[in-house]
C-alpha cells in the first residue's frame, strides 16, 4: 500500500541489489582477466558512472557467454524511498563484499614481475555485483537462483545502464589476484548464501 502511495505522490523508488554468481571449472580463468581489466578501468575512471556502466555491460555479457560454467548464485536487495538510506545500504554491501575471502585485488603490486610463471589454474570464481537504480525492474527483484532468471537478470543490468537508471555500481570478485585459489571449502565458509543452479 505504501508503495502505491509513494508512487502517487511522485517519490522516487530506489533499489539496491546484489548478485552473487559462482562459476566453476578449468575454463573460468579468462573471466578473471575481464574482471581485472574492468577493475583497472573503474579506478582510472574515478567513479564516472558512464564508464562504470560500460564495464558492467562487458562483465554481464562475459558472464552470459560463460553460462555453462555457472554453478550457484544468490541475490538480495531492498527498496528505499530515500536516496540517503539507499546510499547507506550500498556502502554496507560494498564493505561486506570487500571483506569476503580473496576479494581485494592489488593493482599496484609489481613484486612478482621477474619471477618464473607457474600459477595454479583457477577452478572457482565468485562475482559479486552491487548496483543501485531508480524505478522498478521485475527481472532483478525476484529469486535469481535458476539459470533462466539469472540470464534475464544480467540482461536487465545491461538495460539499466543504457536507460541511464543506475545510481551506483560495484563489482567484487574472488579470487581477485592471479595465482590465488578459491577452494570448495572456502566457498562454503565465505559464501554460504549461494544456492546451486
Amino acid at each position: 500500500m505504501s508503495n502505491i502511495f509513494n508512487k502517487m505522490i511522485g517519490r522516487t523508488r530506489y533499489v539496491v541489489f546484489r548478485l552473487f554468481l559462482h562459476l566453476g571449472g578449468g575454463e573460468v580463468a579468462p573471466i578473471l582477466g575481464v574482471l581485472n581489466s574492468a577493475g583497472r578501468d573503474a579506478i582510472d575512471a574515478d567513479g564516472d558512472l558512464e564508464v562504470l556502466g560500460e564495464e558492467l555491460v562487458e562483465i554481464s555479457q562475459t558472464l552470459l557467454q560463460y553460462d555453462e560454467y555457472w554453478l550457484s548464485a544468490a541475490n538480495e536487495g531492498d527498496v528505499f524511498w530515500n536516496e540517503g538510506e539507499a546510499g547507506d545500504y550500498v556502502n554496507e554491501l560494498f564493505t561486506d563484499s570487500a571483506e569476503r575471502y580473496l576479494s581485494e585485488p592489488d593493482y599496484a603490486d609489481n613484486s612478482g614481475l621477474n619471477e618464473p610463471l607457474s600459477i595454479p589454474v583457477t577452478r572457482n570464481v565468485i562475482v559479486m555485483i552491487t548496483v543501485a537504480y531508480e524505478g522498478e525492474v521485475p527481472d532483478l527483484e525476484t529469486d535469481l537462483s535458476n539459470v533462466q532468471a539469472l540470464k534475464e537478470g544480467l540482461k536487465a543490468l545491461i538495460n539499466l545502464h543504457y536507460k541511464h537508471r543506475l545510481k551506483a555500481i560495484q563489482v567484487h570478485f574472488s579470487p581477485a589476484q592471479l595465482g590465488d585459489e578459491l577452494t570448495s571449502d572456502q566457498l562454503l565458509q565465505y559464501y554460504p548464501e549461494l544456492i546451486p543452479l
